[in-house]
């Protein structure tokens, strides 16, 4: 894979092991969240080298910036791939410029909200559950 210049993680716990101290907290708290919540169904799996969790599709992502090729400066994206199929009432959700992906960007763990991403991972399962 050239555009990741060079890395290719064979595991997660490789790719985990790859980031500096503050994503690997982030990415940690994000990890649990997700498989804590979603369905036992679903699969982990690193794609682009970052994991993604799917179930039928792709449900979400997690990409560090020190992952070359994410498009992030700092911090850790955890981003739902079709985020344009959530509700988001609370609009926590940020567009940017993709029409599909729908994403937040987190800078410490302490700015993850617990209850906001369960409740968009709910509603991420009911989403890719309407997939053949």
């Amino acid at each position: 894979m050239s555009f990741q210049k060079g890395i290719q993680f064979k595991s997660f716990l490789e790719f985990w092991e790859y980031l500096p101290e503050n994503e690997r907290t982030i990415v940690d708290v994000l990890r649990q969240i997700v498989l804590k919540n979603l369905p036992s169904y679903c699969k982990e799996k690193l794609s682009y080298n970052v994991p993604y969790y799917y179930a039928r599709r792709r449900i979400c992502l997690i990409w560090p910036a020190s992952i070359p090729w994410g498009g992030i400066k700092k911090g850790v994206l955890f981003g739902f791939c079709y985020g344009n199929r959530l509700k988001d009432a609370n609009h926590y959700l940020v567009h940017g410029t993709n029409k599909q992906v729908y994403y937040k960007i987190f800078h410490s763990a302490d700015e993850i909200d617990y209850d906001a991403i369960v409740a968009l991972l709910k509603e991420a399962v009911e989403v890719d559950q309407q997939f053949k």
